[in-house]
């Protein structure tokens, strides 16, 4: 008999596939199927797949008497009772380290594009308006880079400015000995410092608004800020403003508070480029993610320590 396992998000055919080598596969990608899947599998679910966002919450692992490993599939785990699941005796573990290029190269395409005004130039090509009519978008390189949360991801795109002889500030809950960039100890200071602001950190209670009207408003007139970590922290009406006002100068998200719904309060400003929450998926990446999860799998059901736990 092959164990059970609740996945808990999108995942293609060949993931699926992938996975039904190994597991009883209940597949559950919206919170009615979940809750559906729950009721009837419960009692013989030893596994769960979820991500960050959707989580698993504590009356949920109490539905499922038989789990023994949650596992997320990439590096978020928010939403994920941990401390409830770890109590029960339950194995949590997570895809940190899958995804990390991936995210670090969609910061910076996000970066360039806010500060570039590539999709306002874009636009303008098309209509058939030339550059002389246009007002000349500033320098990526030279400037100050300031990362909210100096992670494995935080890092990467620490890495990145580097080719473009950017200098490097971060703030982090305490300052890493392990990196020659300058810190700061809270948010509203780096971001006085920046040119451009960068949100790497995680999500959660601890950090919504983290991002809120005083830091953009040190940010000033010409920054631009870019968040790839979760739409929770930054202020998305605070936000609104300060791009409406020009007390920034750009935005570049892959996270927003509403998602999956687009970020209603800022769909007509043509200072914001918006993906959706897309920075960590490539076919590359995923298949690292849906990989590491089967080898904590594997591992865990051997009786081993996962490859990257809680």
């Amino acid at each position: 008999m092959k164990p059970v396992l609740l996945a808990l998000m999108f995942l293609s055919e060949e993931h699926r596939a992938q996975m039904a080598q190994s597991f009883e596969l209940v597949y559950a990608p919206d919170a009615a199927q979940a809750a559906a899947a729950i009721a009837e599998h419960g009692a013989r679910i030893t596994v769960v797949l979820t991500i960050g966002a959707t989580g698993l919450s504590a009356a949920q692992i109490d539905a499922l008497p038989a789990l023994t490993l949650i596992c997320a599939l990439g590096a978020g785990y928010e939403n994920i009772a941990v401390a409830h699941a770890k109590a029960r005796g339950v194995v949590v573990a997570t895809g940190a380290g899958t995804n990390d290029d991936c995210v670090a190269d969609h910061t910076w395409g996000l970066l360039i594009a806010a500060q570039r005004r590539i999709l306002p130039l874009d636009k303008a090509t098309r209509a058939g308006i030339w550059r002389t009519a246009l007002p000349l978008p500033p320098n990526v390189s030279h400037k100050r880079l300031g990362i909210v949360g100096l992670g494995t991801i935080g890092k990467k795109i620490a890495q990145r400015a580097l080719g473009f002889e950017i200098e490097v500030g971060y703030h982090n809950r305490s300052a890493r000995t392990d990196v020659p960039y300058r810190y700061f100890g809270d948010v509203k200071a780096l971001a006085e410092w920046s040119d451009f602001l960068v949100v790497a950190t995680p999500g959660g209670a601890g950090t919504k608004h983290l991002v809120n009207a005083d830091v953009l408003n040190a940010l000033g007139a010409r920054g631009v800020v870019v968040n790839i970590a979760r739409g929770s922290v930054i202020d998305t009406a605070a936000l609104a403003a300060a791009l409406r006002e020009g007390r920034i100068a750009a935005a570049g998200l892959d996270v927003y508070e509403s998602e999956p719904a687009p970020p209603a309060e800022l769909l007509d400003l043509d200072n914001v480029v918006l993906t959706p929450h897309v920075a960590g998926w490539s076919p590359e990446a995923v298949q690292a993610s849906v990989d590491r999860f089967l080898e904590h799998a594997r591992r865990h059901l051997a009786g081993e320590a996962p490859v990257s736990p809680l």
